[in-house]
């Protein structure tokens, strides 16, 4: 059981730009996409001012966002690495049954992978994810590394959208074709 506040503002700075960007797209009425708040059960609550002091998780979250593009369906995840190796501990289990059924369902699922130490980010496709994810199944690596991630993928600012990855989204739904 993590307690709120001990991992919450992990990835704020990555989450904040993706929100910015959002609002961007919604507002050039490209794409509608709305963060999702993780559920909590406050456990202690400060009765002078009435503020949450302690709480935990209530459930397991699916992915961070989740919304439409041009009429697809959409859903991601927003993670951050500091090393150039990336373990897959930092994706979920239920994360992963999420995204694949997402998918089956003809929504388009990814996560935006920040590269702290490079100030890189990356689009990487479900695919490339349950790639990772089933070598690691299957007794190899339980990480993947930036070597191993599609370069044609990195997400770069275009305009007033700090993180433009609708680009890399349509990169994504060509190579489905």
């Amino acid at each position: 059981m993590s307690t709120w506040g001990s991992r919450g503002l992990r990835g704020s700075s990555l989450e904040e730009l993706i929100n910015h960007t959002n609002e961007t797209y919604r507002d050039k009425k490209l794409a509608l996409i709305q963060k999702i708040p993780t559920p909590i059960k406050p456990v202690e609550i400060d009765a002078a001012s009435r503020h949450i002091t302690l709480a935990y998780f209530d459930q397991k979250s699916t992915v961070d966002y989740i919304g439409v593009v041009q009429g697809i369906p959409v859903c991601f995840d927003a993670k951050e690495s500091a090393a150039t190796t990336f373990p897959l501990q930092n994706i979920h289990a239920h994360q992963i049954a999420f995204m694949e059924a997402f998918e089956e369902q003809g929504g388009i699922a990814f996560i935006l992978l920040q590269y702290t130490s490079l100030d890189e980010t990356y689009y990487l496709p479900f695919r490339d994810i349950l790639c990772f994810w089933n070598r690691a199944l299957k007794g190899g690596r339980k990480s993947f590394t930036y070597a191993e991630i599609d370069k044609g993928y990195r997400v770069l600012p275009n305009g007033n959208a700090l993180l433009h990855y609708l680009e890399a989204l349509q990169r994504d739904l060509e190579g489905r074709e």
